[in-house]
């Protein structure tokens, strides 16, 4: 049976990836709209950069690679984390942070329409994150503006950046992503998380398992995609199914705020929890990823267990943010 090794003990190698004007770089000046706009080459590139975002927080905390640059932090929905993670990213940069959380206190809430709001933002900001309620959103920001938009969310639809960090998660814990199995667990149908890793888990040789209620299974239409590009997929309603042969366990909450009716809600609610028992059946090398907040799918006490890698999880999206925000603006 092989061992884990705790991250922290792994030897990695970064390429040396040169700071300073890039504006000849891909990614200079665009919008991180879809997972779509990715493929292994990018991701290569975006996890290098990750990575020696990581080895230059750990060695210095903070450097002034975007000193002078300003991004507008713009939320339509509460967040924590994602709020957080990318503020924390820019600060982290040298940079400062227009932070706009509260918007029914905004012009928003005098019925301003999001093009005016984006325009307007970007006469202060440099590059715009946009967190919104209805799927489409960062693309309409997205056509009305001249400076990048980053994509923190709309609606049911996407989040590429959570998508991202979660895949480099997988990387940084495990080393690799050909080969190995994959489980979802619980709010497949709303839960946008789960419908962006399984677009960039696409792009290599894994195999997926779903597990859910059947109100909240994956769409059909994210299904039917992954199995024209050959991804091997199976839906399961027991965990213990397919938890012994699990490579990574991505487990999310089911969303409260996406059901009109609270019974629907309250008969799905509480349909997984991993505990320390749970984990006695999985594998030792392996790893629990989860997007958070959790409202009990994931027993405290399973914290302590080293596969549980749902905080490291958060620690690396700012990495991976920074990464973004470097690129988008041309430093890296």
């Amino acid at each position: 049976m092989t061992t884990y090794v705790p991250p922290g003990e792994r030897k990695q190698q970064s390429p040396h990836l040169p700071f300073g004007d890039r504006r000849d770089t891909p990614f200079y000046g665009k919008d991180i709209l879809s997972v779509a706009q990715f493929d292994r080459a990018a991701l290569e590139y975006v996890f290098g950069v990750a990575h020696q975002m990581r080895e230059m927080v750990e060695r210095v905390g903070t450097f002034d690679l975007l000193k002078g640059k300003i991004l507008a932090n713009l939320f339509y929905e509460p967040s924590t984390r994602t709020s957080s993670s990318f503020l924390a990213a820019m600060e982290r940069l040298g940079g400062s942070v227009i932070a706009i959380n509260e918007v029914r206190y905004s012009s928003v809430a005098k019925g301003e329409s999001l093009p005016d709001t984006v325009r307007t933002l970007e006469a202060y900001a440099d590059v715009i994150v946009l967190r919104h309620p209805e799927v489409g959103s960062a693309a309409l920001a997205a056509k009305y503006a001249r400076k990048p938009v980053i994509n923190a969310g709309d609606g049911v639809g996407e989040h590429p950046t959570q998508a991202l960090l979660d895949l480099f998660t997988i990387v940084e814990e495990i080393d690799q992503i050909d080969g190995l199995t994959v489980t979802m667990v619980g709010d497949l149908k709303y839960g946008r998380t789960v419908h962006s890793l399984a677009r960039l888990l696409a792009l290599y040789d894994v195999r997926i398992n779903y597990v859910s209620p059947e109100i909240l299974r994956m769409p059909t239409e994210i299904v039917d995609e992954l199995e024209r590009r050959g991804v091997k997929q199976r839906s399961f309603s027991a965990l213990e199914s397919v938890l012994d042969q699990t490579d990574v366990l991505y487990v999310t909450r089911v969303q409260k705020e996406r059901f009109n009716d609270p019974a629907t809600y309250e008969s799905v609610a509480g349909s997984y929890s991993i505990t320390p028992e749970t984990l006695r059946k999985a594998k030792d090398r392996m790893i629990v990823m989860h997007p958070l907040p959790r409202v009990g799918e994931i027993a405290l006490e399973v914290d302590a267990d080293p596969r549980a890698a749902y905080f490291r999880q958060m620690e690396y999206g700012l990495y991976v943010r920074m990464a973004l925000l470097a690129m988008v603006l041309g430093k890296v």
